[in-house]
């Protein structure tokens, strides 16, 4: 499998969090382009789960970035030429009940990563993934820019925006005059076959489904960029490709998400999602006194468009279908989901 000018052929990949839902996509792409790709992460997150369904041939390493050392001698005895960090506490209510936790992992994490980096000598291009939810959410109607103020209601939040100010701060102060090329990437709420994350929603409907059960649903209006995991997937390796190519201009904060007409609200997810699978049942729950969560969110990638040259190739309907139908395959006992998973990448690459 050819792609990204080949560029990622025979290079040595590090990858934090490649146990987990995007990091595991992100390695079987590499695998598939020819990279030799170390994996570092404490632990499979969930059961079931994306990564042990793969069956990659990469170096899988386990170990906790908030363990400096740890982190230090893997990357030293790598000596990768890129690294993508995807590593992090990744939930939302979770970093309400965990906060302390959630900044350990992702903000000091994030800096035992980077000084990692600075240290290791071939090491000249790092990409930071964290979230959209690094902005400061004022719940207006236009999309945040890469120019906007970061924030955070929610502890999570916070952490992610603490995690771009530290990208920035690391770029200017020690990347740029050690030669070395870092970015920042922010994608919106991303979906797709192998997460099994708690309260999420389309993993909570199809754990409910194919245990026969009623999914309920908290705020059916709440609006989000819905997007493909295999969409900032390749935007990180285009962004990556750029780095590597010693590009400059490239090495900055960038937003990955969907057209803004495929901005839509949880009851259009529900909606869609039953029409692939009609099993699918839901009910309303108002439950008052609930964890803060945003009701909307929306990313400008007008940036990576004009230039990275990246745009969106799955539209709403595309992406929801797909999510469904790797589930219900899963659920309904295919044998070989490495396979299914490559399906839908060679699907989306020749889209």
């Amino acid at each position: 499998m050819e792609g990204f000018n080949n560029i990622y052929k025979g290079k040595k990949v590090f990858v934090t969090g490649h146990t987990g839902f995007k990091g595991s996509w992100l390695c079987l792409w590499l695998e598939q382009l020819g990279a030799h790709v170390t994996g570092f992460s404490d632990k499979v997150p969930t059961r079931p789960a994306h990564f042990p369904l793969l069956s990659l041939e990469i170096n899988d390493l386990r170990g906790d970035i908030r363990n400096k050392g740890a982190i230090s001698c893997a990357i030293q005895e790598t000596n990768p030429d890129i690294i993508f960090h995807l590593a992090a506490q990744p939930l939302v209510r979770l970093s309400y009940q965990e906060p302390t936790e959630t900044f350990e992992t992702n903000v000091l994490g994030t800096i035992n990563v980077l000084e990692a980096a600075r240290k290791a000598g071939n090491c000249g291009v790092f990409v930071n993934i964290t979230s959209d939810k690094c902005y400061e959410n004022r719940e207006w109607e236009h999309p945040y820019k890469e120019t906007d103020h970061m924030g955070g209601y929610d502890p999570y939040s916070a952490s992610k925006g603490c995690a771009e100010l530290i990208t920035s701060s690391w770029r200017r102060s020690f990347m740029e005059k050690e030669g070395k090329l870092l970015a920042s990437t922010r994608a919106g709420n991303v979906i797709g076959g192998g997460d099994w994350a708690a309260d999420r929603l389309l993993p909570d409907i199809f754990r409910a489904t194919a245990e026969g059960k009623t999914v309920k649903i908290r705020k059916p209006l709440a609006t989000r960029p819905w997007q493909h995991v295999l969409e900032p997937i390749g935007a990180y390796l285009l962004l990556g490709q750029k780095l590597l190519e010693g590009n400059k201009a490239f090495a900055d904060g960038w937003n990955f998400g969907p057209d803004p007409e495929d901005v839509r609200t949880v009851q259009d997810v529900l909606e869609t999602a039953q029409e692939c699978w009609n099993n699918i049942n839901y009910e309303i729950e108002i439950v008052e006194n609930q964890p803060h969560e945003a009701g909307l969110l929306r990313l400008d990638i007008e940036k990576a468009k004009k230039e990275l040259h990246w745009h969106p190739k799955w539209h709403f309907k595309k992406t929801i279908e797909t999510t469904v139908h790797w589930y219900k395959d899963y659920y309904q006992g295919c044998e070989d989901m490495r396979e299914r998973s490559l399906l839908d990448l060679r699907m989306f690459i020749t889209n």
